[in-house]
């Protein structure tokens, strides 16, 4: 299945997955960053979604309704109660965490006193736009020149995908990213984030995600709140690597316009 492609693309070729296709282009755009903001402002007219995405990382699309099977809200009750069991012995011994021998001569790594929470908290609330907020598409515009600069080898063997869904959250779901992430879960909380937050997946390379944010926390408490959803995100490094105490993570959210998930 092919689609109508929007004006002034790089070359490209369509690219069958599963039931639809994605249009890839050639190479990595050089113009991506000029060309970035017009593809998101016609997202709505030819339903198409850009992601910068390796084509060795796109594997078997999932449907929708795996997507939508996903209870969010109940699935991170359960998995957050998992996850406070195995970490609490961790969290309330104030011991610092042995150095690995081949790392010796580093400081100890920091006390974690994990979430301040005993139960699940609930979701983030959600951010209301404000005339100081960007918008969605100029977040992720902000953040596909600033990969650009900051990360030109991670993006080197990137290709312009063109997905179709008029939902940048489904972009990852109808690609199939075939990383370590648990991608029903991951693509339900991309939805989420979208709707809460302004968040627009933007770019994965190594298994790696990169998200925009238009409208970060502002506030410590709900800053805590999203901490824990990035951590049941499953994300390695989230807290773990490097060692990161959870009160620090959450303070970095507060007003951070992109957000980084790899899994190893």
């Amino acid at each position: 299945m092919t689609f109508a492609l929007p004006d002034g693309l790089p070359p490209g070729r369509f690219v069958p997955l599963g039931p639809t296709s994605v249009w890839v282009s050639d190479d990595f755009p050089g113009d991506v960053r000029h060309l970035w903001p017009r593809l998101l402002d016609g997202r709505r007219e030819h339903g198409l979604s850009p992601l910068l995405c390796r084509l060795d990382e796109m594997g078997k699309p999932l449907g929708p309704e795996e997507v939508d099977a996903v209870r969010l809200d109940e699935v991170l009750a359960a998995d957050f109660a998992e996850y406070r069991r195995k970490r609490l012995p961790f969290w309330t011994n104030p011991t610092p965490a042995p150095v690995p021998e081949e790392e010796e001569g580093i400081e100890p790594w920091p006390h974690d006193p994990g979430p301040p929470f005993a139960h699940w908290p609930g979701l983030a609330p959600h951010m209301p736009v404000t005339s100081a907020c960007p918008t969605p598409e100029e977040a992720a515009s902000g953040l596909v020149s600033e990969l650009v600069e900051t990360a030109p080898y991670g993006l080197r063997d990137c290709r312009l995908v063109l997905v179709p869904a008029r939902r940048g959250s489904d972009a990852l779901a109808v690609t199939g990213w075939s990383a370590e992430a648990p991608l029903p879960l991951l693509c339900a909380l991309l939805r989420s984030w979208e709707n809460r937050f302004g968040a627009e997946a933007v770019a994965v390379f190594g298994s790696e995600l990169n998200v925009s944010v238009a409208r970060p926390p502002v506030e410590t408490e709900h800053a805590n709140l999203l901490a824990l959803e990035h951590v049941l995100s499953t994300a390695d490094n989230i807290v773990d690597d490097p060692p990161t105490p959870f009160p620090e993570y959450a303070a970095d959210l507060v007003g951070r316009a992109s957000w980084s998930f790899w899994w190893d």
